[in-house]
C-alpha cells in the first residue's frame, strides 16, 4: 500500500511565490541579536561551524516547517548508510511525486551517488524519495532511520516524516536545529563536494545526466560552499548557508524568509564586521590571563570561539578534591557578552599532580 502525503508543491528556483509572514515581525526572547540586527526572516541564526557558538539568532528555537532544507538530513543518511555505487530502480511512486523534481523516469536506474547530487542540486523529490525506498525501505521506514539519527546527533527538536520536506503538521525543525545539522554535515567530505559545487558533468562520475546547482547563494557571496534552498506554502523561502570565513565554515539559517538571499548576505556581513574568529590554545590564554604558573601545567588544548567587542573571557579554578592526573580537567574558560555565557572549553592537566602541588599553584 503506498505511503499517504500531505502535498503542498515546491518550486525551489522561483523567486515571486506567494509566502505566509504571518508573525514574522513577532521577535521572541530566544534571540541574540549583534547590535540589534534584525532580519525580514520568521526565524534566523548563524553559528560558528567549528564550535557551534551562535554569533546572531532570531527566533532561532521556534517550532517551524523546513520545507526542503529537511533534505540536509537525507542527503547526509544517504552518504552515512547508502551504497553510493548501487544502481537504485526508480519506482512510480518516486517519479510521479509532485513538486521539484530531477525528472527520473520509473523503472530508470540510477546510482546512489548521483540521486544525492540530484536530491541537493536540484532539491528532486523524486531522489529523495528513491534514496528513502532503498535505505528505509519506505517512507515510513526512512523517516524512522531520520528521527532516530537527529537523536544521535543531538537534535532533540526535530520531527521528520518526509525525506522531502512537504508540509505536513507533524514534520519540523527550528532554526538552530538545522544550523546544528549542518555543522555536522559539512564535517563530511563527499557532502561539502556536493552541496559546494555549482555545476557536474555527467562524465564526472559516469551519471546519467549533467547537473546544475539552483543554490543561487554560490554565485552570490563569494567562499560560499552549500547548503540547500527550501520553499511551501507553510515554511515560505528558506535557505541553509555555509559560507568559510578565515579558515571555518559561518553557518547562516534563514526561514519564512522573502528576500533570502540578500539577508542571509546581511546576517554574514554583519557578523563578519563585528567578531574576530580566533583559534588560541587555552594554555596559552591562561599564561595571558596572567596565570603562569597554571598555564605551565597545562596541555596545549584549542579554544576556537568568535571573539566581538565588549565581550571577555573568564576563569574558573575547580578546587582538587585529590591528586591530579594528566588529562583531568581543572577548570574551564568562559567567553561572556555582558552577564551571557556565550561559549566555554575547559583546560586540562598535562602531567601528574599531588592535591597539595596544584594547591601551591593556584594559591
Amino acid at each position: 500500500m503506498s505511503p499517504v502525503y500531505s502535498f503542498s508543491i515546491e518550486e525551489d528556483d522561483l523567486e515571486n511565490d506567494a509566502v505566509n509572514m504571518e508573525n514574522t515581525n513577532n521577535f521572541e526572547s530566544n534571540s541574540y541579536l549583534v547590535d540589534n540586527l534584525r532580519v525580514n526572516a520568521r526565524c534566523a541564526i548563524a553559528i560558528d561551524g567549528e564550535t557551534n557558538q551562535i554569533l546572531f539568532a532570531q527566533n532561532a528555537f521556534e517550532i517551524v516547517p523546513m520545507a526542503s532544507t529537511t533534505k540536509i538530513m537525507t542527503a547526509l543518511i544517504a552518504i552515512n548508510y547508502g551504497d553510493l555505487d548501487r544502481e537504485v530502480v526508480i519506482s512510480k511512486n518516486a517519479a510521479s511525486i509532485r513538486g521539484s523534481k530531477v525528472g527520473y523516469s520509473a523503472g530508470e536506474s540510477i546510482k546512489m551517488k548521483e540521486l544525492i547530487f540530484g536530491l541537493m542540486f536540484k532539491s528532486g523529490n523524486d531522489a529523495a524519495i528513491a534514496i528513502a525506498e532503498d535505505i528505509g525501505g519506505s517512507v515510513e521506514g526512512f523517516a524512522k532511520i531520520m528521527n532516530d539519527f537527529a537523536n544521535s546527533l543531538g537534535i532533540m527538536c526535530s520531527n521528520y516524516e518526509s525525506p522531502h520536506g512537504l508540509d505536513s503538521q507533524k514534520h519540523y525543525s527550528s532554526a538552530y536545529d538545522l544550523a546544528i545539522l549542518t555543522s555536522k554535515a559539512m564535517k563530511n567530505e563527499l557532502f561539502r563536494e556536493i552541496c559546494g559545487s555549482k555545476t557536474i558533468a555527467k562524465e564526472t562520475y559516469g551519471f546519467t545526466r549533467d547537473y546544475q546547482n539552483i543554490n543561487k547563494i554560490l554565485w552570490k557571496i563569494p567562499n560560499a560552499n552549500g547548503v540547500k534552498t527550501g520553499y511551501t506554502g507553510q515554511a515560505g523561502k528558506c535557505l541553509v548557508t555555509s559560507v568559510n570565513h578565515e579558515g571555518r565554515d559561518i553557518i547562516i539559517v534563514v526561514l519564512n524568509c522573502t528576500d533570502r538571499w540578500n539577508q542571509t548576505e546581511k546576517i554574514y556581513n554583519h557578523v563578519c564586521s563585528k567578531y574576530i574568529f580566533k583559534n588560541d590554545s587555552t594554555k596559552n590564554l591562561v599564561e595571558s590571563m596572567g596565570m603562569i604558573k597554571l598555564a605551565s601545567v597545562l596541555d596545549e588544548s584549542d579554544f576556537a570561539y568568535g571573539f566581538k567587542e565588549n565581550e571577555k573571557i573568564e576563569i574558573e579554578v575547580f578546587s582538587p578534591i585529590g591528586d591530579v592526573h594528566k588529562g583531568d580537567t581543572l577548570g574551564k574558560l568562559s567567553l561572556y557578552d555582558e552577564n551571557t555565557e556565550v561559549t566555554k572549553t575547559n583546560f586540562k592537566a598535562c602531567k601528574d599532580l599531588s592535591k597539595e602541588c596544584f594547591e601551591e599553584i593556584i594559591s
